[in-house]
């Protein structure tokens, strides 16, 4: 067995993107986070500095947050298809296939884009998405 105070413990998912405030915003509208203190965008006009950067999202039952790294170029995984790999992706749940079809209309209307479509398998109905940058996320029934 380990020793649970030796194992370090998962704090953050990061992403990059070539525009992480977009990114950001995407995700905090799907999955209800709030930006960490200090990462809203302006309100007042100023220039969106650490939306050109950094910016960090906290769970609001505090479990792992999610951070977004601006990049310059970054090529959009093309899976199914296995010519830009993956590398990582987004497992979310909801309780019920009905649910899985509302969450399909706010994933759309978020810009988030359908990229397979499983919702027909009694055993795990899921979709998978790309977000707008295009890494792959699946909302399945768990």
């Amino acid at each position: 067995m380990i020793d649970q105070e030796s194992v370090p413990r998962l704090t953050s998912v990061v992403l990059d993107g070539t525009d992480v405030r977009e990114l950001a915003e995407f995700y905090r509208q799907l999955m209800g986070f709030v930006y960490r203190p200090g990462d809203e965008p302006p309100t007042d006009g100023r220039p969106d500095e650490r939306g050109r950067d950094w910016l960090v999202l906290r769970s609001p039952d505090g479990g792992p947050q999610i951070a977004f790294q601006q990049v310059d170029d970054l090529p959009e995984a093309t899976w199914p298809k296995n010519d830009v790999p993956q590398q990582l992706h987004l497992d979310l749940t909801v309780e019920s296939v009905d649910e899985l079809l509302v969450q399909h209309e706010r994933v759309l209307r978020l810009g988030g884009r359908l990229r397979y479509d499983r919702i027909e398998d009694p055993d795990e109905p899921l979709r998978v998405y790309a977000d707008p940058a295009g890494h792959p996320f699946c909302i399945m029934v768990g």
